[in-house]
């Protein structure tokens, strides 16, 4: 955790930071089932093995980083502000009720009422700015500053990137061999944190929404790039840039990027409540329209992992 006007370099995270990040967290959050099943592809059955993260405290893997950050300053007493579209907010909430921390969350004015009515209920005061992430980051900085507050991140600070890489962990306890991980990105966090925990020996794909394509710019351009937002998923990957820490470990372990429609999403997304009776939000279900849409193709005798991350929205929308 950082002051929100502290300069930083890019810290570069190994899979001895997430195994740091695993002791730290004990028993505090919870080690997620795997489940092995079929899903239907556009030729047929597809073997898969989903990992169902969307079962972790407040529904999200983001309280893996968002708690992380916390222990490891703790004795820092100060009130934390972070900036969210949802998630991140409900995990920050969350991990400092647990600290007796305070927690300020910046939303822009699109987020979710399902998701803001979850952080009131973990205590968090919220303030509305600005209608994109980015803006509701920036005037995070600003009243971080005024505050005398520090900041947490929602993707882009190496204690809460190592805090989500123990989802990584977890997968390699779980599942023979070293099958290739599928996961939703927004910002980054959560792919970059699992690639560091398998490290040079382990396949991340991340996949995006075509209109949140974060990572797909970024490796293209050779650097972070600002994206256009326009998805369904952009409440939870509603990030306009990679995080650097994200991008740094997406190049290193030579990390995939696959697109999906928003058509693809929200088909994949009721595809696991019919069959499954599982209920993910858009973002949640991201992972799983890859293999679905025929974006990600699997090899012969191959069981991806589909990571389903997050489960904060209102099964009215189903």
């Amino acid at each position: 955790m950082t002051d929100a006007n502290a300069s930083r370099k890019v810290k570069r995270l190994y899979r001895s930071d997430v195994r740091e990040a695993r002791l730290r967290l004990g028993r505090r959050t919870r080690v997620t089932p795997v489940f092995h099943t079929d899903v239907s592809g556009p030729n047929g059955p597809v073997p898969v093995t989903f990992k169902l993260e969307y079962l972790q405290h407040g529904g999200t893997f983001k309280v893996r980083g968002s708690l992380n950050a916390l222990l490891e300053c703790r004795g820092d007493d100060r009130p934390v502000i972070i900036a969210s579209g949802g998630n991140a907010g409900i995990a920050a909430a969350l991990a400092c009720a647990l600290e007796g921390r305070s927690c300020t969350v910046v939303v822009p004015e699109s987020a979710p009422h399902t998701k803001v009515a979850a952080m009131w209920a973990y205590g968090a005061e919220v303030l509305w700015h600005g209608t994109t992430y980015a803006e509701a980051h920036r005037y995070a900085d600003e009243i971080s500053d005024e505050r005398g507050a520090v900041q947490l991140h929602a993707y882009d600070l190496p204690a809460v990137v190592a805090g989500a890489g123990v989802v990584g962990l977890e997968i390699e306890r779980q599942v023979r061999g070293r099958p290739p991980v599928l996961v939703a990105v927004g910002g980054g966090g959560l792919a970059a944190g699992i690639a560091a925990a398998l490290g040079a020996r382990g396949h991340v794909v991340g996949v995006e929404p075509k209109g949140a394509p974060t990572l797909h710019s970024a490796l293209a351009a050779g650097r972070a790039v600002d994206v256009h937002i326009n998805s369904i998923a952009a409440d939870a990957l509603g990030a306009t840039r990679i995080g650097a820490i994200p991008f740094e470990i997406a190049q290193r372990y030579d990390m995939g990027s696959v697109l999906v429609s928003d058509d693809a999403i929200a088909m994949a997304r009721e595809y696991l409540w019919r069959e499954f009776r599982i209920v993910v939000e858009p973002a949640g279900a991201t992972a799983l329209a890859a293999i679905q849409s025929g974006a990600y193709v699997p090899e012969p005798g191959e069981r991806p992992v589909v990571v389903l991350c997050g489960a904060n929205t209102d099964p009215a929308t189903l």
